[in-house]
């Protein structure tokens, strides 16, 4: 696995590539390895998403976990930019509990990319796993203009 480090507005962000997909982006970690293409390009996204220039990202992505994992994580993916869904919106479209859709957000191995941020508890903001908590996920949200009642 190859870490390259991202400088971003919400804190260093450590991006890993292993067999030619993004397996990971963390708050911690070391940016060890080579520049392959794949971290390259992520990082220019990633800068793009942060400077308003994109709203989504483009990036062959590898989720670990269980199959439900992917499938929270699929769900995740497909909310817009600037928009947000409930734990609840994902449970019943997978036909789950929120409880379990909620502990799969917080797995997610791939935040940023694959926007956990943009899923909300019914009466609150829910959580996030990533460096700063949910006032990471508060400035992901402002930076996205999502939320605007929330926060």
């Amino acid at each position: 696995m190859t870490t390259l480090r991202v400088e971003s507005p919400v804190g260093p962000l450590f991006i890993s590539e292993e067999g030619g997909a993004i397996t990971r982006v963390s708050w911690r970690g070391d940016g060890a390895g080579e520049e392959t293409e794949l971290l390259v390009e992520a990082r220019r996204q990633l800068r793009a998403y942060f400077d308003g220039t994109r709203q989504d990202f483009d990036l062959p992505l590898s989720v670990s976990g269980s199959a439900f994992q992917r499938q929270v994580c699929d769900a995740m993916a497909a909310i817009p930019f600037g928009e947000t869904r409930s734990y609840g919106d994902i449970a019943a479209e997978l036909g789950v509990p929120a409880q379990a859709v909620g502990q799969a957000c917080g797995g997610n191995p791939i935040p940023v990319i694959i926007p956990c941020h943009r899923v909300l508890g019914a009466t609150n903001l829910g959580g996030f796993s990533g460096e700063g908590g949910v006032e990471t996920k508060v400035a992901l949200l402002r930076h996205e203009g999502a939320a605007g009642l929330l926060i």
